[in-house]
This record gives structure tokens, sequence and C-alpha cells, in this order.
């Protein structure tokens, strides 16, 4: 078991806000030879990107990741991830871009960093032949100019080498070659001209592409041989160009080729959609068994070969077929007439839908015979006022004896397809339509889900289709079109929902029917529907003894007024309260207590459905909020397999409620079921207020869950709950007489800052990059030798202007007054920016202040500065390099040393400045006093 030791230490007010840090741990690549920064994250396409959103800030801040598009458009950027943490698996290229990360915690306002994401990628590259396009006679390579096109999509760009056999090519490599890159053109493009063809010029010819092994994506070719019998492809049709077939027929084309080598790929396609399910492609023959009208449609035979363009031969396929068989009478349009009359003109017209629609042969007949015409009967077609391919038949000065029963009759001559007909009488009875709501029928109230009829009476002879559409709003009508048609003027919805809700038209529709201006008439739909409450849940907290009001509205509804509302308490059924107000419901709860805690519900009716509201009503605490930026909570104990653990939070809305008196506390080993249980008391309290608990005899390395729950008079409040593992600590051990010089790779202990914008770089004089910048930075380290190592910050690109690189010390705990910092610096350059030193003094936060500034050339030489602290405090040393403004501004630290006592107050001697061969030292200036008066100091510096 463990034993609890409550430590409860003075707290300070803690409310910090939200930091982040953007960091990849997927299969990131690095492209050497561009000075990537920290921001862009290189990827290979097809790899795992993993980045994490590194958070500080009180209280925990939440993290939400969003993209801006890169080379398209993506649907990631309308679905926010919600996690520190966002994976892609198997990244594709147009997943790379930008991608931000947003972190929140309502304290200031949200911190926003962001990293281009560059998905690195090489295509299979496509090669073409081509010709000059002036030569079109004669055998298609001999004497001419042939141009090798290469093309290819990658990222970054690819380079090109082109090669005739093992032989590589170069640009005016003799007169008859030339390499080029061709404008507008997609994608990466090289040109290889072979300018009137020689001899030697038939050969193979390879393009290779490279992307230089980034991401270690190899290179990639293609090769084409170049003969004299080299030729586009050419082909025939079996078919015609159109072709026309019946239903249910079994028809194959043939698609032959004619030319092309190398031999060419015929492939056969259809427009619109795909192949149909029928058919069945064999070399250049395409069969389609039992066709269907679905069938109908373009179908393309290409062949392909990469020499000059591609061979295309198109068939248009139609498949006879004949329905909707409408006619229209119109009556004398010069007369402007709506109406049937003797003594003027009449048209009827017949129309079908039909393919071919010009293949199409009508008949008309009177009484069932054949109709005679004669200057009074006249048959037209194509009719420019019609529908196209529509066969009318004009009566000239309508007489008694030309009433009777027409039919129109379309046929197909010689297809085996159902001859389609349509019938209309002309008499005194032939009237035109008219169209009303009935009685009671112009207001239609129903449940949402239930069914509706909507009705039109149509009368007239003969009686046209209904057309029914949406007044009030651009949408479209419940079967998903924008109108719908019915023959009794009846429109029936199915299970009516509340955007159904509106005005419908009916009219009437200009075919089979008289051809002239639509009447029409409106329907009102109401569909009701239950109230939409807010809110539909609350926690409401309040102190013993304080009353509270419950207010639950209606938002939406149909009818839009509370009927009856109804509250219960845990269930039970609570005296009514006030008569309904047009839209809300109150309760009071007089004195919240124990008695009084608890669920209260609202039900709200409007005489269709019921809605409710949820209170949770009580006087207990919120919960508390760890502090997570706690700096090395994990405490080691000498001589033990022992750790102690700083636990520190603050109290969610502390004033919402009763003072909170003590915080229960349970620990558990996450290996075992026992929980060890203890109480902390507490004194004050206040938002904000940083609380903390050191947990001792804590077993390394194992992990524990910590539960916390605030008791106040009302009793126990929500509970936190919190994982803490056991993570090395940084020594804690104060060196009495110890000097750092970096000879190490673990640098005794110093880390990268991740908060900052680079890192100090570790090296000696044969390590250092032969091509860095001269005019700044050590030859070597304060011994002078070439082995020795030293720390440094490197000013070139991709650095600007304020980069700041920190290094931090290990933790040391105090045990004397007084300490003194020692350690030699180098600043040479003429763009040297700033050395800083800053002590973080952990107490219940970090706290940096800075003791030590030095900018400025201070010439090639390694010299020494001595820093007196007192920290109050365990405590850490920093060593802040700030860019300059420009590249000749490397800093480099060496030989730190941290003693007990005092700084030496006599001068240095001159031994501990090192003069460089071949500097100039420049006048020294004495360096910045900083940070307050805690750490009063003096600098001793030669």
């Amino acid at each position: 078991g463990i034993l609890l030791v409550s430590i409860f230490t003075s707290s300070f007010l803690s409310a910090a806000p939200a930091q982040a840090q953007i960091i990849h741990a997927g299969q990131a690549c690095v492209v050497k030879e561009d000075n990537i920064s920290e921001r862009v994250y290189t990827i290979r396409e097809g790899d795992t990107l993993v980045l994490q959103c590194l958070v500080t800030g009180h209280p925990r801040p939440q993290v939400r990741w969003t993209k801006t598009a890169g080379s398209a458009s993506d649907k990631f950027q309308e679905t926010s991830v919600l996690n520190e943490t966002l994976r892609i698996e198997k990244i594709q290229r147009l997943q790379g871009g930008r991608y931000y990360c947003k972190a929140e915690n309502g304290v200031g306002v949200p911190a926003i960093k962001s990293i281009r994401v560059d998905v690195q990628y090489l295509d299979e590259p496509v090669l073409t032949v081509h010709q000059t396009i002036s030569d079109v006679r004669g055998s298609f390579y001999q004497e001419k100019t042939v141009f090798l096109r290469c093309t290819v999509n990658s990222n970054p760009p690819a380079r090109f080498i082109w090669k005739r056999g093992a032989e590589t090519l170069s640009h005016s490599q003799d007169n008859g070659v030339d390499i080029y890159e061709p404008l507008y053109t997609q994608g990466e493009t090289k040109v290889l001209k072979l300018k009137n063809l020689r001899p030697q010029d038939y050969a193979s010819y390879t393009c290779q592409v490279s992307v230089r092994n980034v991401c270690s994506i190899p290179d990639k070719s293609i090769t084409f041989q170049l003969t004299n019998t080299t030729a586009p492809p050419a082909l025939k049709l079996s078919v015609n160009e159109t072709l026309v077939v019946n239903p249910g027929d079994n028809i194959t084309m043939q698609c032959s080729l004619t030319g092309g080598d190398p031999q060419p790929e015929v492939v056969w396609s259809h427009s619109p959609g795909p192949m149909p399910p029928n058919s069945l492609v064999q070399g250049g023959n395409l069969t389609i068994w039992r066709i269907r009208v679905e069938d109908s449609g373009y179908y393309n035979c290409t062949a392909i070969n990469n020499v000059g363009n591609p061979a295309k031969k198109t068939v248009n396929l139609l498949v006879r077929s004949m329905k909707n068989a409408t006619f229209q009478i119109t009556p004398d349009v010069i007369k402007e007439s709506e109406t049937i009359q003797l003594g003027q003109d009449l048209k009827l017209s017949c129309h079908v839908d039909a393919v071919p629609q010009e293949k199409v042969v009508y008949s008309w007949y009177k009484n069932g015979k054949p109709a005679r015409f004669s200057d009074r009967l006249l048959i037209t077609r194509n009719d420019p006022e019609l529908p196209p391919v529509t066969c009318s038949l004009e009566i000239i000065d309508l007489r008694f004896s030309d009433y009777g029963t027409y039919l129109c009759m379309a046929t197909f001559q010689g297809a085996p397809i159902p001859d389609l007909s349509v019938e209309v009488n002309i008499s005194s009875e032939t009237v035109p339509p008219t169209i009303s709501v009935p009685k009671g029928q112009s207001t239609i109230t129903v449940r949402e889900g239930s069914r509706a009829e909507l009705q039109c009476e149509v009368r007239g002879k003969p009686k046209p289709p209904i057309i029914w559409s949406r007044v009030d709003k651009e949408t479209p009508m419940p079967s998903g079109t924008m109108t719908m048609e019915t023959y009794d003027g009846k429109l029936h919805l199915e299970s009516v929902s509340r955007e159904m809700s509106g005005t419908y038209k009916c009219q009437t529709a200009r075919y089979n029917g008289f051809n002239i201006r639509p009447r029409e008439a409106l329907v009102q739909l109401n569909v009701q529907f239950p109230p939409v409450v807010e809110p539909a849940f609350q926690d409401v907290r309040q102190g013993m003894g304080h009353s509270v009001t419950l207010r639950c509205t209606m938002l939406k509804g149909s009818p839009m007024k509370v009927a009856t509302s109804v509250w219960r308490f845990n269930g039970s059924l609570l005296a009514q309260p006030l008569a309904e107000q047009q839209d809300y419901s109150e309760l009071k709860v007089d004195s919240v207590s124990r008695e009084s805690s608890g669920s209260y519900e609202c039900s709200i009716s409007n005489d269709v459905g019921v809605s409710a509201c949820l209170f949770q009503v009580s006087a207990k605490a919120y919960s508390p909020e760890f502090y997570y930026d706690t700096p090395n909570p994990t405490l080691s104990q000498k001589q033990s397999k022992n750790y102690s653990y700083v636990l520190q939070w603050t109290q969610k809305e502390p004033d919402a409620v009763d003072p909170i008196l003590k915080y229960r506390l349970e620990v558990r080993q996450l290996s075992q079921r026992n929980t060890i249980q203890t109480f902390i008391p507490v004194k004050r309290m206040e938002k904000g207020l940083l609380l903390e608990h050191i947990l001792p005899n804590l077993k390394v390395p194992q992990s524990y869950e910590v539960r916390l729950t605030p008791i106040t008079s009302f009793g126990a409040g929500d509970m936190a709950a919190r994982i803490i593992r056991y993570m090395e600590p940084p020594p804690l051990a104060m060196p009495t007489d110890n000097t750092c010089r970096f000879e190490d790779e673990k640098i005794c202990g110093f880390m990268q800052d991740k908060m900052d914008n680079f890192d100090w770089t570790r090296q000696n004089a044969l390590t250092q990059n032969p091509k860095r910048t001269v005019n700044t930075g050590p030859p070597t380290d304060i011994s002078g030798t070439p082995e020795g190592y030293y720390m440094f910050i490197e000013a070139s690109r991709p650095r600007v202007t304020g980069d700041k690189a920190r290094l931090i010390s290990p933790l040391y705990n105090i045990t004397a007054k007084y300490y003194c910092v020692s350690f030699y610096y180098h600043m040479y350059g003429k763009h040297i920016g700033s050395l800083n030193l800053l002590v973080r003094v952990r107490n219940k936060r970090a706290i940096d202040t800075q003791v030590w500034s030095l900018s400025g050339n201070r010439g090639n030489m390694w010299q020494q500065a001595h820093v007196p602290i007192n920290p109050p405090g365990p405590f850490q040393i920093i060593f802040e390099g700030v860019r300059g403004t420009s590249y000749e501004g490397d800093i480099a630290i060496d030989d730190v040393t941290l003693k007990k006592g005092d700084c030496p107050r006599k001068p240095i001697g001159p031994n501990k400045a090192v003069a460089l061969p071949g500097s100039g030292v420049p006048a020294l200036h004495s360096p910045c006093l900083c940070g307050p008066l805690t750490f009063f100091l003096y600098v001793l510096l030669r």
C-alpha cells in the first residue's frame, strides 16, 4: 500500500491562457537541400501523418484541428478533429496543405499554431510521340521532325533525363537534338526534339524522372522504340455512325485497326454512364445482347499507342421506342378564342416521345375511318408553337358535320414497336376546363407524420391532368421534382413533415385537353408539430437556502402556444404553478436544500405533442480542474524506490455554491483494486486559486489513478479524475563545483526548450559545417583543441530576426543562499543579436527572471561572465540566444559552472579572456543588468 501524508502548501491565483506547439510523430521525411523549418512537415504519399498539438494553459485547453485546402478543397475543413493528436492513414496529395491547431480554454485569446504538410509523390511518366503537323503525306517518319514528349506529375518538381539507348542526351548535343520545356502544359513536361530524322535517330529512347530520392521515392522511367515504321493509330467501323435498332436485338459493332506502330490498344466506352451490363468487349468487337432502351447513347471506340493523337470512332446507337401519347385542342388562335365555335378554325395536335423522333408516322381517323383530307381538313407537322415532331389536324371553318371522335395513331413503319394512339371527341359539349377548391378544403391542417390530401376540382370536357407545385418556397415537391401530375385533382402526401407546410398551386395542364392559358387555384397546408423547448438540460447550482427560478421556453411549435405545462420533481407531480405564459412556463424553488435538490422536469404541450425541459438542481460543488503544467511534478526519494508527485488544481466556480470545506482524495495504483482515501482541509477558496498537494511514497515506476472530490456543507460535489505516471525527473542534486563542458551528448542534463523557435547545436571544429558562414562563430571551443565541444546558435536561413533558442539546465535544489553562475561566451559577427541568462524558480508555477544580458559584436574571442543569484526555491538556469538582423550572428557558450557562494570580486586574470587568431577586438561595453531585486546581482566581466 501507500501512505498518504497531507502536505498542503500556500496557494496563488492561477489562470493561464492556452499555448500550443505542433510536433510531428508520424512517418516524416526531410528534404535536405531545402532548409525546411519546424513548421513544414514533409511526408511521402501513402504514409501515415501524425501531428500532435502540445498544449499548456489552465483550465486545460480544448484542442481543435482544422485545415485550409492545399492543392484542392477538402472535406476535412468542414469536420474538425477535437483531439490533441491528428492522424491520417495513407495520406494523399490532396490532403497536403496548412493544418491549424486551435487551443482554447476561455482565458485570453485562443492559441492558434499551424504547420504546412507537404506530400511528396512521383507518378509514372507518360511518353507520347508527335510529328510536325504540316507533314501529313508520305511515310510517317521519313525525313520528318519528331517530338518525344515526356510528362509526369510529382512533388517536388521532377528532374528529367533523356537517353538514347544507354547514352544520356543533352540539349544541343548535336545539330539533330533539342531538349526544352514547353509552355502551357499540365504537369511537368520535357520535350526531346529530333530534327530531320537521321538513321541513327531510329533507336530506343528512355525518359527517366527523378525527385532526387526525396522521401526515398525511387526514380521512374519509360522507354519508346522509334523505328521507320512508327505510325499513329487508324480505325474503321463495321457499322454506320448512327445505328438504329429494335429493343431485344443482339448487335455487334466491329472496330478494326487499319494502322499504328507500335500495336495500338483499342478501348470501348459509353456515354452517358458506364458500359451496359449486357455487353461484352472482345478485342475490337463490342456485342450487346437483348438491347434495351436504356442502352441507347454514344459508343466510342478509341485506339491509343502514344504516337500522334488517339484515333476515335463514335456510334450513335438509337433503340427504337415510343411512349407518352398526348393531344391538344387549340381553338382559333387568330380570333384569340378559348372555346370551340362553329365557323371558327380548330386545330387538333398529336405527339409521342419517340426514338428516333423523326421516323414516327402519324395517321388520323374520324369515327373509326381514315380522315378525308381536303381544303378544309389539313395535316401539318412541326408546328413552331408546339413540341418538335408534332402532327396537327387543322379544321378550317368548323361545321356541325365536323363533330365526331378523332383518333391519332403513331407508328414506326416496318419495326416491331407497338403503335400508340390517342382519342379526342369534338362536339358542342367539348368545353375548356375550370378549376376550384372544394368548400372547406382551401386550408388543410394535419399533424406531423400523418397523411394529407390536397384537392382541386376540375370541370370541363375533356378533363386535363392537374400540375401541382409549391408557391411560397423554391423547393421540390415530396417526389423530388419541382412539379407533380395527378389525373383526379388530388395530391396525396404521406408522412408529412413541418418543412412541407406552405401554399400549393394546382393548375390545368396544356396537354390532353385545351391548349389555352392554364387555370389555377391555391391550397394552404398547415403541419402541426410538437413544441421545441430549451433548455433540454440545465445544471443549476446554488448555495443552500437560496432561491432559484427555472424557466422552460417554447422556441418553435405549431400551434405556437403553451396549452398546458406540468412540473415534476424526481418524478412526482408538483402543484401547478401560475397560469402559463404564451411561450414559457416557470417554477420557483424557494430554498435550495438537500430535500429540494434533484431533478425537475417541465413538460410543455401545445395540444399536438409534448416536449420537456430537464433541470438538475443542487448545492453540489463543481468539479476541481487539475493543473497539468506543473514543472517537473515527479520528485524522487533517496535510498528508496519511491517517488512523490506534486498534484495541483483549481476549483471550478467555487462561488456558485457554499464554501468548500475540504477535498476527498482517493489514490489507486492502476494494477491494483484497493484505494487509499484521505481528506485535505481547505482554509480559503476563490476562483483561480491554485491548490497543491504532494502525493508521497508512490512506487517507481507505477502509475496511479487520482480522484478528487470537493466537500461542502451540502455534501460531496462533482469528482475529477486523472492518471499520474512516473517520469524520470531531472537531476536534483546541486553540484558543489561542477563545470559542464558539453563533451558528452547528454550535455549535462541540459534540455532544448520545446516552446522556442529553434535549438542550440552541439559541435566542435571537426563536426562544424565546412560551408558555414565566415566572420562569425568560434573556430574551436575554449580549450582551443579541435576535439572540444561547445554549444552555439546558427543565425543562417531559415532563421529570422528575433528568433529565440533556449537551453534549460536540470532542476537544482536549494542548499545555499547564494550561487554563482560562470560561463564563457563567444559573440563575434556584425549581426550579433543578444545572449540572455534567465533563472526559472519552481514554486507553484515556473517564474522566469532575466538576470544577465549582452548584445552586439564582442570580438573573435571567448570571454567569461560571472552572475550571482539567490533563488528562493528549486531553480533552473536558461541560456537564451536571440538571432540578430542577419546571418553573421552566431553565438556560442562553453564551460558552464554553478558554484555555491559569492562570485569572485577581484579582477579576473588575462587567462580568462582568450583572444583567437586574427580577431579584431572592439571596445567592450558593460553588459545589461536585468531582473527584479529578488535576484540582486552583479557581473564581473573582463
